[in-house]
């Protein structure tokens, strides 16, 4: 069987291999390279004109196709590659140049007559630009008649809040002036010159905390505490992300604050007034408080002091003294009951504000003692008996309260401003 199968393909090839086996005796031709120069005179070509193009003839690319030596040879089709990649690279880089560099140059001071707010050039007025403001630096800082911490304490000023400088004095003491009139000393290490971080033109957002503290962190998310701040403190922002503002802060630095329990406004605008209800829900955050006095924050704080910041927060501007609110607002004069004589206490609306007489006062004593807010019908927020807490006290018609209200002020309306 394998002899057969050899020999089967043994004469396949046969033939091939007797075309290129050399007859014995023939003469072998020699092998030899066609050049180009030797063009191959072929017989159906025979019949062209003398002096014509021969097959496998040199042509000239200049003559034939309009070609230079360079363009017809492979190294000039790489150089222009070259400096084609280069043109475009170049042209790329002059276009970037233009819109991020040049344009932003160049296209504002074209249009700056004019009423297109792209090109309007943002006017910055500065309020603290007096050599003699000063802002806060602490969370809440004394304001004493004396620079002595055994002084009396005339009220207190917040975190960021601008006052400005009066004169230096002893202990490291300094005097200063609020907004509102108040003078008095303060420790000068709580205050700074640097006012950048109240100016409003220089800021996109202007935030007032309306909760009774919020934390100043370092990031917006698992940052460390730079500061804890208090109610009515006033903040300016740059950046807004979802739930965060980046602000600014006291000496020129950053931090973040979330979104909630804040309330934002455009830098030189001021909150609008609402109804008492929201008065009342700011001033119960205070509830069992330990008194401070003149105190204005969650830390210790008086009744005059809660009302200042929580009528701030909600669109009224109030003085700081309890004396300075027994003026604001209007007079409310509850009228008598027809047979007992006595005030009808449903007529002290909640948000009314009550001043009242020391309860150990002699006849016709008018000097104002202490105050309270009235947050229900027949309850009030004032301070304890005992002065160490502000807390919550219900009192009824014919209760020795009634007989020591000197005056009643409403700073706030009882529906709902729109």
């Amino acid at each position: 069987m394998k002899k057969r199968e050899k020999n089967e393909n043994s004469s396949i090839f046969k033939g091939t291999d007797r075309k290129n086996k050399p007859v014995v005796g023939e003469e072998v031709t020699p092998k030899t390279i066609r050049h180009i120069e030797r063009p191959v005179k072929l017989p159906f070509l025979t019949d062209l004109d003398e002096g014509s193009e021969q097959y496998g003839s040199a042509e000239d690319m200049q003559d034939k196709w309009g070609l230079s030596e360079k363009q017809a040879t492979l190294g000039g089709v790489r150089k222009r590659k070259i400096l084609s990649f280069a043109i475009a690279f170049a042209a790329f880089i002059l276009l970037i140049v233009g819109v991020f560099y040049i344009l932003p140059r160049v296209l504002p001071g074209l249009f700056e007559d004019t009423n297109i707010e792209l090109f309007v050039k943002p006017v910055i007025n500065y309020d603290y630009n007096d050599e003699d403001y000063r802002v806060v630096t602490e969370s809440t800082v004394a304001i004493m008649t004396a620079p002595d911490p055994g002084s009396v304490r005339i009220a207190e000023v917040l975190y960021n809040e601008p006052v400005k400088f009066v004169g230096d004095s002893d202990n490291g003491y300094c005097k200063i002036k609020t907004r509102d009139g108040i003078i008095g000393y303060v420790k000068a290490s709580t205050l700074i010159k640097d006012m950048n971080s109240i100016e409003p033109d220089v800021h996109q957002f202007k935030l007032i905390v309306s909760d009774p503290s919020k934390n100043v962190m370092t990031h917006a998310s698992n940052g460390t505490l730079i500061k804890k701040v208090m109610m009515n403190t006033v903040l300016y922002a740059d950046i807004k992300r979802e739930g965060v503002y980046q602000v600014a802060l006291p000496g020129g630095d950053k931090g973040w604050i979330g979104s909630s329990g804040v309330i934002e406004l455009s830098p030189r605008a001021e909150t609008e007034e609402v109804s008492s209800r929201y008065f009342v829900s700011s001033v119960l955050t205070f509830v069992n408080s330990k008194y401070i006095e003149n105190g204005m924050s969650i830390n210790g704080a008086s009744v005059n002091g809660v009302v200042y910041v929580c009528a701030e927060i909600n669109g009224i501007q109030i003085p700081r003294t309890m004396e300075g609110q027994s003026k604001a607002g209007t007079e409310v004069i509850p009228e008598p009951d027809a047979v007992t004589g006595q005030i009808m206490i449903d007529q002290i609306l909640p948000g009314d504000i009550l001043f009242l007489s020391n309860p150990k006062k002699a006849p016709g004593d008018k000097e104002i003692y202490e105050m309270a807010v009235c947050t229900d019908t027949g309850t009030l927020f004032m301070l304890s008996p005992a002065r160490t807490t502000v807390r919550l006290r219900n009192f009824q018609s014919g209760d020795d309260i009634c007989d020591r209200i000197i005056t009643i002020r409403r700073v706030f309306s009882s529906k709902v401003v729109n």
